[in-house]
């Protein structure tokens, strides 16, 4: 290795080092100043906090037409429900209580007759939507005749009468299978008076329940 000698600053008496030593001083000096500053630029971008996405939040759900404007009422879509009669809870009862408030309406006929009248057939229309809303339900339908006339006559006059109770109610939809009938004639009168005012009540078809 070469070595370096000192020399004397004429004009002060001091030992320099050579020219060469004091640029490699300075080239040494600037790289050290480099190497510094990136090493402040790198520890400064890795304490930089991460950029963020600011994510806007969705807007608040409205409820759809359906829900909005029907008022509580079923959806269309639905289709429509058969209203249910609050008085068909009567069928918690027992029958013979059941029978005893009678849900279904006699029906009257005039005198020698198993015509049904206009206020028949509505009492009938009646009976039949009863029993619609309640499927379960089976009948026996009575014939009832007034105190004139033979025994005979009137358990076949009282047959007729119950038939066109029973025809009139099989031909609007119910099942044959849920209907009975039975003529007593003039055995079980409703009113026994003996005047024309008992004999209309007692010229009927009777609508007992048998099951429920």
């Amino acid at each position: 290795m070469k070595s370096v000698k000192l020399r004397m600053d004429p004009g002060t008496g001091l030992s320099v080092w050579p020219s060469i030593c004091q640029g490699g001083l300075v080239l040494g000096l600037l790289a050290l100043s480099v190497t510094l500053g990136l090493t402040l630029a790198c520890r400064s971008s890795s304490q930089r906090p991460p950029a963020t996405t600011q994510t806007r939040p969705p807007p608040p759900s409205t409820p759809s037409a359906t829900a909005r404007d029907s008022g509580g009422m079923e959806d269309s879509s639905r289709g429509d429900l058969v209203p249910v009669d609050e008085s068909d809870d009567i069928l918690s009862m027992s029958l013979e209580d059941i029978n005893a408030q009678s849900p279904l309406d006699d029906i009257h006929f005039t005198y020698d007759s198993a015509e049904l009248s206009g206020e028949a057939r509505s009492a009938l229309d009646a009976n039949v939507q009863w029993l619609r809303r309640n499927p379960s339900v089976t009948i026996l339908i009575e014939g009832h005749c007034d105190e004139r006339g033979t025994v005979e006559y009137n358990l076949a006059l009282g047959e007729r009468r119950a038939m066109a109770a029973y025809n009139f109610m099989v031909s609007s939809g119910l099942p044959s299978e849920r209907i009975k009938t039975i003529s007593y004639g003039k055995e079980f009168p409703l009113d026994p008076g003996h005047d024309e005012s008992a004999w209309a009540r007692n010229r009927r078809a009777h609508f007992v329940i048998t099951s429920k």
